[in-house]
């Protein structure tokens, strides 16, 4: 059994998450400060990939991204460089799909988060920059771990986006949702079958993470409701 469907998979859903996980915390941040209109104007914007079907949104970032395209052909020219049909092309998908599961879990923990807290910072003469890091952001981290967990999960099982625009060459950008459909398609119903086993397993960690992220985040509740 050829592992690399596995490792492909982790490698792009590691790294799309590491890139959501500091975007989605910056607009979120920024966004939720933004008066009501604009504020809902970018949210719009921001969570349609998350409604889009997969595939739809694999075909506009062909249309942006491919060799024809002005901003494909400039960086195929003076680079040498495709952004379309690489392993890592699948991260252009990963990332605008699973983008608005971090940035509306964070906006909402940031919006959730007692103002009176930074304020008292800043009457302390603590910078923003340290009160975000020191203050926000530990009061925020059940939310943001949840959104970024998430977002891993969404990475790790895309297929409609990817396939458009990594394709499908074994050992170079097979991911293990597109090794299924081709072992499906090829009427191998028993390794398809091994995929679907491990990409469970797999889903079924990130689940359990997600729960005991959220029970963690209602008991700190509690237990400041309480004190």
């Amino acid at each position: 059994m050829d592992w690399f469907p596995l490792f492909n998979s982790l490698r792009i859903a590691a790294i799309s998450t590491v890139v959501i996980f500091f975007s989605g915390i910056f607009a979120a941040y920024y966004i939720a400060k933004l008066p009501p209109i604009l504020k809902g104007v970018l949210d719009v914007v921001l969570t349609l990939p998350l409604v889009l079907p997969p595939t739809v949104v694999g075909y506009l970032l062909l249309r942006l991204l491919g060799p024809t395209r002005p901003l494909g052909a400039f960086i195929l020219e003076a680079f040498e460089t495709k952004l379309v049909m690489t392993w890592w092309s699948a991260i252009f998908a990963t990332v605008v799909v699973a983008f608005p599961l971090m940035y509306r879990t964070a906006r909402g923990a940031f919006e959730s988060f007692d103002r009176d807290l930074a304020d008292a910072g800043r009457t302390l003469g603590l910078s923003n920059t340290w009160i975000f890091w020191r203050v926000r952001m530990p009061c925020c981290r059940q939310g943001i771990l949840a959104g970024a967990v998430l977002a891993f999960a969404r990475a790790l099982g895309e297929y409609g986006a990817t396939s458009m625009i990594a394709g499908y060459t074994p050992g170079r950008t097979a991911t293990i949702s597109t090794t299924v459909y081709q072992l499906w398609r090829t009427d191998n119903d028993a390794l398809a079958f091994r995929w679907v086993l491990v990409n469970i397993a797999i889903s079924a960690v990130v689940l359990l993470a997600v729960n005991l992220l959220e029970r963690r985040s209602r008991s700190a509740g509690r237990r400041k409701a309480v004190g």
